[in-house]
């Protein structure tokens, strides 16, 4: 296809995307009573305000808690929500908002209005989840940008990711760096991104130090341009280059929404610096004023004579007057704040924000590139001259909806295309996190045996341990059949769950009073992760561990000494369903430090040629046991 059509094609794939996403939606919420929302973690109800105020833009905001324990719940930062009232007699009952920050028990929300709604303080206020289409507006906007483009730096960008152009860089680099802190791999992905004139590729697979290198390559990137922008898909991952960049000494503004709410990340939001510079007083005192102006003049509602129509008009002007004065203040402001900034860090969607707008960079830095579908990569690419995109096409990849769209190829990231069309991409390799043999099936299977374990690392094993770091524990004959949950339809398997615990109960003993190693229980299933919680809590013996229990996805990021990964499928029909997804597995597989051990069913997963492969470098690199051993 040519580049216009591919883009054509692209925001095809986005509208039914987006169609089917809302029809999710609404078969979810649609028909559910307040109770069942309520539990399935849709609407937090009964809520108690804790705080509120105004933030920037004019918008009132309102911090509130849950006075009851819930079950886990679907609600994230920058996620549309709507506040609403139960108390009877009450008009305009609703306000809509978006989650500025949530955690277990508070949420704040910025509320699409100027004012507070008057029932706020009356009780009986809950909130829930909507449909938010903002995310599809912004994609939308910027593929339509991007299509538009003509004669223009966006266009010769558009030119290079497509691969009709080449990337080009400044060749020798008279002075190269050369970081100690950093492998030559390292090195040399932070010089070409100095050399870069246009576009860069970070290719950094589990454990290669990928955020390492990009925050040195950040910090030198400020010494040569007023301000860089740096972002990624999620607000996890915005939130973690954050701190490390602030870190460095750098002055870090994160704009949008924030996943913590801790000190760490706080203070360096607009929020927190507009909140805590002297002006901030005057310009909340000013926002005050205008909302006690606006309040007078919503008094007059029935009948009444000229003193008052004139009364109401005082006020209305009153308010615009403060209003615009606020605005211009806290716009100045603003403005400050942000051009002082060595980086900005922002989600893919939140570099559309406004407040941007005035900025002038010339690099754009987009982490976990590998995770955003493209038409949101396209969002912050339209506020620079230079991209460097970063991440890895074979872990996690961004969540597509629509089988439709998925099938028509809306989930092949920018980055991949950019892997696949350019011939200069850098290939982070050597890893700092795992045993060797633990990184073997994946570096053979996914990096064409490129990687190499360092040398504090690739030894590595728990102390006890004398057999190998790499375990496939096989439950095929022991009648352990997998179950599903009806009403969320996934799949558990208590079975799988008893011989990881005896497994565990094994390593207890054998460290005996020795310090334990860092432990957690994954598994791809929900329900699986939901029913080893449970088993756990009541088990006298391993719940007073510090183990940690998640599923693949919510595990990303993060590593343990000790990994056991629960497969679950276990069935006559050898069906794995998304165990399919191998890049997930690629994640899961790569999380352990010393020791991996996996529990499955050999007869279910063997005829798949991923695991088949994977029974077989156990048999050769590793240990291959029978469930049994551990049902004497």
């Amino acid at each position: 296809m040519t580049i216009k059509e591919e883009l054509e094609h692209l925001v095809q794939l986005l509208k039914i995307e987006k169609a089917e996403d809302f029809e999710q939606f609404k078969k979810q919420l649609q028909s559910l009573s307040l109770q069942e929302r309520r539990d399935k973690g849709y609407t937090w109800y009964p809520l108690e305000v804790v705080k509120k105020g105004y933030t920037y833009g004019d918008r009132a905001f309102v911090t509130v808690r849950k006075t009851s324990e819930d079950a886990p719940h679907q609600f994230r930062a920058g996620k549309l929500v709507r506040l609403f009232t139960q108390t009877d007699g009450v008009t305009q009952r609703e306000r809509n908002g978006i989650i500025k920050f949530t955690n277990k028990s508070q949420m704040r929300i910025i509320l699409n209005s100027k004012d507070h709604p008057d029932w706020l303080n009356k009780g009986l206020i809950g909130v829930d989840l909507m449909f938010d289409e903002r995310t599809y507006l912004e994609m939308e906007k910027a593929l339509a940008t991007v299509m538009a483009a003509k004669q223009d730096r966006l266009a010769e960008l558009r030119s290079i990711l497509y691969g009709e152009l080449t990337p080009k860089f400044r060749r020798p680099l008279v002075n190269p760096v050369q970081i100690p802190q950093l492998n030559p791999s390292q090195n040399k992905a932070v010089n070409q991104v100095l050399a870069s004139q246009d576009v860069t590729i970070i290719h950094g697979p589990p454990g290669t130090g990928k955020t390492t290198t990009l925050t040195y390559a950040i910090k030198l990137l400020t010494q040569r341009e007023s301000c860089v922008l740096v972002t990624a898909p999620s607000n996890t991952a915005v939130d973690l280059l954050t701190e490390r960049l602030a870190a460095m000494d750098l002055t870090v503004v994160r704009v949008g929404n924030i996943s913590r709410v801790d000190e760490s990340i706080m203070r360096h939001t607009l929020d927190a610096r507009l909140a805590n510079h002297p002006e901030s007083k005057t310009i909340k005192k000013v926002k005050i004023q205008a909302a006690e102006a606006r309040r007078n003049a919503q008094k007059y509602k029935r009948k009444f004579g000229s003193q008052e129509r004139q009364d109401r008009k005082d006020y209305w002007k009153e308010a615009k007057e403060l209003s615009a004065w606020a605005n211009q203040l806290e716009e100045r402001l603003i403005d400050q704040i942000l051009h002082s900034a060595h980086v900005i860090t922002c989600t893919l969607v939140s570099s559309s924000n406004r407040v941007l707008d005035n900025m002038d960079f010339k690099t754009v830095v987009i982490d976990e590139a590998a995770q955003a579908l493209e038409p949101a990569t396209w969002i912050p690419i339209c506020r620079a001259s230079k991209v460097v995109l970063t991440g890895d096409p074979f872990q996690l990849p961004p969540t597509v909806k629509s089988n439709e769209a998925a099938r028509k190829g809306f989930s092949v990231t920018l980055l991949e295309k950019c892997i696949q069309r350019f011939e200069d991409v850098n290939l982070l390799n050597i890893q700092y996190r795992m045993h060797e043999l633990i990184m073997g099936f994946s570096n053979q299977q996914f990096y064409e045996n490129q990687l190499e374990a360092h040398e504090s690392v690739k030894e590595e094993r728990l102390a006890f341990s004398k057999n190998t770091p790499v375990v496939f524990v096989d439950t095929a004959g022991c009648g352990f059949e997998e179950q599903v949950k009806p009403q969320f339809q996934s799949r558990f398997n208590p079975g799988e769950y008893n011989i990881l615990r005896e497994h565990l109960y094994q390593v207890t003993e054998r460290f005996g009073d020795a310090e334990l190693p860092s432990v957690a229980f994954i598994s791809p299933y929900r329900e699986q992760v939901i029913y080893i919680q449970k088993e756990v809590n009541e088990d006298p013996v391993l719940s007073e561990l510090p183990i940690t229990i998640n599923t693949i996805d919510g595990f990303q990021g993060q590593e343990r000494e000790l990994i056991y990964i629960s497969l679950v499928r276990s069935n006559t029909k050898s069906e794995i369903g998304f165990l399919k997804d191998y890049r997930r597995m690629n994640v899961a597989m790569t999380r352990a430090k010393k020791k991996l051990i996996i529990i499955g069913d050999s007869a279910t997963i063997g005829n798949d040629s991923f695991y088949g492969s994977f029974l077989d470098y156990c048999e050769k690199h590793g240990t291959y046991q029978s469930a049994w051993e551990y049902m004497q």
